[in-house]
């Protein structure tokens, strides 16, 4: 059973996911988790859903997936730091869904900034998303959508994304998958707001980064450009040694990041 009752058991935090909303069939679980969040739902609490009928993604795209299949949630977090620091929560999150993800016994890897990836293709999208007062936070929603027992990819996306199931052959409790990553993801955001970067985790995360040290092509609009990924520095940009043996520092949200030859 997927439902409110056997995923509350399962948590194991101190205040991720200790609330617990589910529902068969929702919007999408991030404007569930805003909507919460007005109603005055506390920080940590999780909104998970088996189906979303206006499920998005990055750039406004469609998100849906077969009854069964995925783990759909989103984190509501109330955060006291200052709002240009919300963004770096992505990294954060997808950090914390590959550590959960090896916990399983599973091998997985990232695409900076936070694809989590397997055979070089995606499991997992995440979304983050900030409401302000005036120039405070009220709240930061991070939705998280993972391919888990996903039997068939749609022939447009089968270069790009993949499931566990479809990797490993197994299929695996989604109940376990949505618990592993709430625990990763609390001891990660302590460390994170200790120092409101990402210096308590690079290490970590540049070991699961899949392009690390490996050849990438700059997607930038006017000026793509080639050269070897480094790993991160402490605010998530990606450090990359250009063909002249000069570091660049890439951002997010700015240009993408691609393998050579493929999507990672």
């Amino acid at each position: 059973m997927y439902d409110q009752e056997t995923i509350l058991k399962e948590i194991r935090t101190k205040w991720a996911g200790k609330t617990v909303h589910f529902a068969k069939e929702t919007d999408s679980t991030n404007e569930w988790a805003k909507r919460l969040s007005r109603e005055g739902a506390q920080h940590g609490t999780l909104a998970v859903a088996e189906f979303q009928n206006a499920g998005k993604g990055r750039l406004g795209r469609r998100w849906q997936a077969p009854e069964g299949s995925s783990v759909m949630m989103s984190l509501l977090l109330k955060p006291e730091f200052e709002p240009q620091y919300a963004s770096m929560l992505t990294v954060v999150m997808g950090l914390s869904v590959a550590q959960a993800v090896e916990k399983l016994g599973v091998q997985v890897s990232i695409k900076w900034p936070n694809d989590v990836v397997m055979s070089r293709r995606k499991i997992c999208g995440i979304l983050t998303e900030m409401g302000l007062n005036g120039n405070k936070i009220r709240e930061v929603v991070i939705g998280v959508g993972i391919n888990v027992n996903l039997k068939e990819i749609p022939t447009e996306l089968q270069d790009k994304a993949t499931s566990l199931y479809l990797e490993t052959g197994k299929t695996y409790d989604r109940v376990q998958v949505l618990a592993r990553i709430l625990e990763s993801f609390e001891k990660n955001y302590e460390k994170f707001i200790r120092t409101c970067d990402l210096s308590g985790m690079i290490e970590e995360y540049n070991q699961l980064l899949a392009n690390r040290n490996q050849p990438v092509r700059i997607l930038d609009p006017n000026h793509p450009w080639e050269g070897t990924a480094l790993g991160i520095n402490q605010q998530g940009e990606l450090l990359v040694r250009d063909e002249q043996g000069k570091i660049q520092i890439v951002r997010a949200g700015e240009v993408s990041v691609r393998g050579l030859y493929s999507y990672v």
